[in-house]
């Protein structure tokens, strides 16, 4: 580890970590013959560092003269050392007087090192940036494993798994890493064992454990030294996907998916859209319940714990949930696997079933039946909350007694064009008054996603638009109901949605999110 500064304020944030620290921690790993977490290895790099640091600094206070501090007046035949030149000692040969009036009373001393060189330095000078503390091992804070560790872990997590990731001699799953060669060697006998034992679980998912014990693999040289074999070999062959969330490893065979885990919804493949900041500062103006994948730092607080969305119809008809930036966090999440297997607990019933997080796609899926169960529509608010147990969320939707409504229906009329009209509808959930559109007929309805695949977005809004003005007696429509209504046709953005609205030549701005097209 390099130190390239000994100021105290950076010590530890100006490090750089070297191929002498890895090769440290790759005897490490090899003398104990486990895997470690990259936490681990972070403790164990500045445990070492402190060491070692601790022992240079005695062996210097016993060779090193004064500490050189520009303040102090440092006399002929006086032995220095300088921190600021890598702790380079030398020895004052003469002195005097300093020669400028910008700075004040001071004087110049000269000093000669073992190799013969001489230079010149201030002495008696008050106002300089090397009287600064230097570093001390009585300098408790600085070498207190625990105070460093609590303040610098993520700088060195970052550091150290930047450096590990280019090391060929070491492999990483689930977040441990590993010596290639100490590897337990797994065959292809094994592996197919495996798989045979995920198929008959109808995929998965099981632990490493669950399959070790099936399939018999020999752990008698180090059990924990097998499992990770296990798990890397696993890694390693494209039948088998690890779905489990951070610190767990349960594997799942990857053509026994659900087809909408391995592959993007149709209803979810958006056109790219554009980066919009000026219209990301107007999505705060909309309700609170709008949560869109699409949307990079939408602009919501983190979301703690609990959270209630307006689900739009690309995620209703595809059983997904859209994993936006704050919803993101009640979800579980991984180290390195593409998806997440978890459980949904229906927060009314307590019944538990699969859902995936798709990390890639920014979508979770496993809903179809349970929208289905529970009638949620388009612009019904969905419930979402951390389960009490690590893997597990608990879904709601703030159940009321059937009542018909009038909401905005959507549908194909004789010209086989999409139309909204005011329809009495039965709504069994909590709903958003913007965001419901009710879809009587989705299978007729997707004929329009195929009939507009490839119309141009900005000529496909003044349509929807004028369809929603209708439904108005002023023909006032409000930003959040066209977002909703345009994705019934076209997976679009909150903020490329405004974006339009403000770039078209047929539609004006009221004021407050409202919009009319122009006389």
């Amino acid at each position: 580890m390099v130190i390239a500064s000994l100021e105290k304020e950076d010590y530890w944030s100006s490090f750089k970590i070297t191929e002498k620290d890895i090769d440290f921690i790759y005897s490490k790993l090899f003398d104990i013959e486990t895997p470690l977490k990259t936490i681990d290895l972070v403790k164990i790099l500045i445990q070492e560092t402190i060491e070692k640091e601790k022992i240079n600094q005695k062996k210097l206070d016993h060779q090193r003269g004064d500490i050189y501090l520009p303040k102090d007046d440092f006399q002929i035949g006086q032995k220095i050392t300088f921190p600021a030149i890598n702790s380079s000692n030398g020895t004052v040969i003469s002195k005097r007087a300093g020669n400028n009036p910008e700075i004040g009373d001071f004087s110049v001393i000269e000093v000669q090192f073992p190799s013969g060189e001489k230079k010149l330095f201030a002495n008696q000078l008050t106002e300089h940036q090397l009287n600064k503390p230097k570093i001390s091992l009585d300098d408790q804070d600085l070498f207190d494993f625990d105070k460093v560790f609590s303040l610098y872990k993520k700088h060195f997590s970052t550091l150290l798994l930047e450096q590990l990731e280019k090391n060929e001699d070491l492999v990483q799953i689930a977040g441990y890493w590993f010596p290639r060669s100490l590897l337990v060697d797994i065959n292809m006998g094994y592996l197919n064992l495996a798989e045979a034992v995920l198929e008959v679980s109808d995929g998965g998912p099981l632990s490493t454990l669950d399959i070790l014990e099936q399939i018999e693999l020999p752990t008698d040289v180090n059990p924990i030294l097998t499992e990770f074999s296990l798990n890397y070999a696993l890694q390693e062959d494209e039948r088998f996907d690890e779905v489990g969330p951070s610190g767990e490893t349960f594997w799942f065979l990857h053509r026994l998916e659900p087809d909408l885990v391995r592959n993007t919804p149709i209803y979810l493949i958006s056109e790219p859209q554009p980066k919009i900041t000026t219209e990301k500062l107007k999505l705060l103006q909309l309700d609170s319940e709008i949560f869109d994948d699409l949307e990079i730092n939408e602009g919501h607080n983190e979301c703690v714990n609990e959270v209630k969305i307006s689900i739009i119809y690309p995620h209703w008809r595809s059983g997904t949930l859209p994993l936006s930036d704050c919803l993101e966090s009640l979800f579980p999440t991984a180290y390195e696997a593409p998806r997440i297997r978890f459980t949904f607990i229906d927060g009314e019933t307590g019944e538990k079933f699969a859902g995936w997080v798709i990390r890639e796609g920014r979508y979770v899926y496993g809903l179809k039946d349970w929208y289905v169960k529970n009638d949620v529509v388009p612009g019904s608010l969905i419930h979402i909350k951390q389960g009490k147990k690590p893997g597990e969320v608990l879904l709601s939707i703030g159940k009321k007694r059937p009542t018909r409504e009038w909401v905005r229906t959507g549908s194909i009329n004789n010209e086989g064009k999409i139309s909204f009209k005011m329809l009495k509808q039965q709504i069994s959930t909590e709903f958003d008054e913007r965001m419901i559109v009710v879809i009587s007929d989705p299978e007729e309805f997707d004929q329009i996603w195929q009939k507009y695949g490839n119309y141009p977005t900005d000529k496909l809004l003044p349509i929807i638009f004028r369809e929603l003005a209708k439904l108005n007696p002023q023909g006032h429509v409000h930003a959040q109901e066209l977002y909703s209504a345009l994705n019934c046709v076209r997976r679009i953005s909150p903020s490329y949605t405004i974006y339009l609205l403000n770039l078209s030549d047929e539609i004006e701005h009221l004021g407050d999110m409202y919009y009319k097209i122009k006389n």
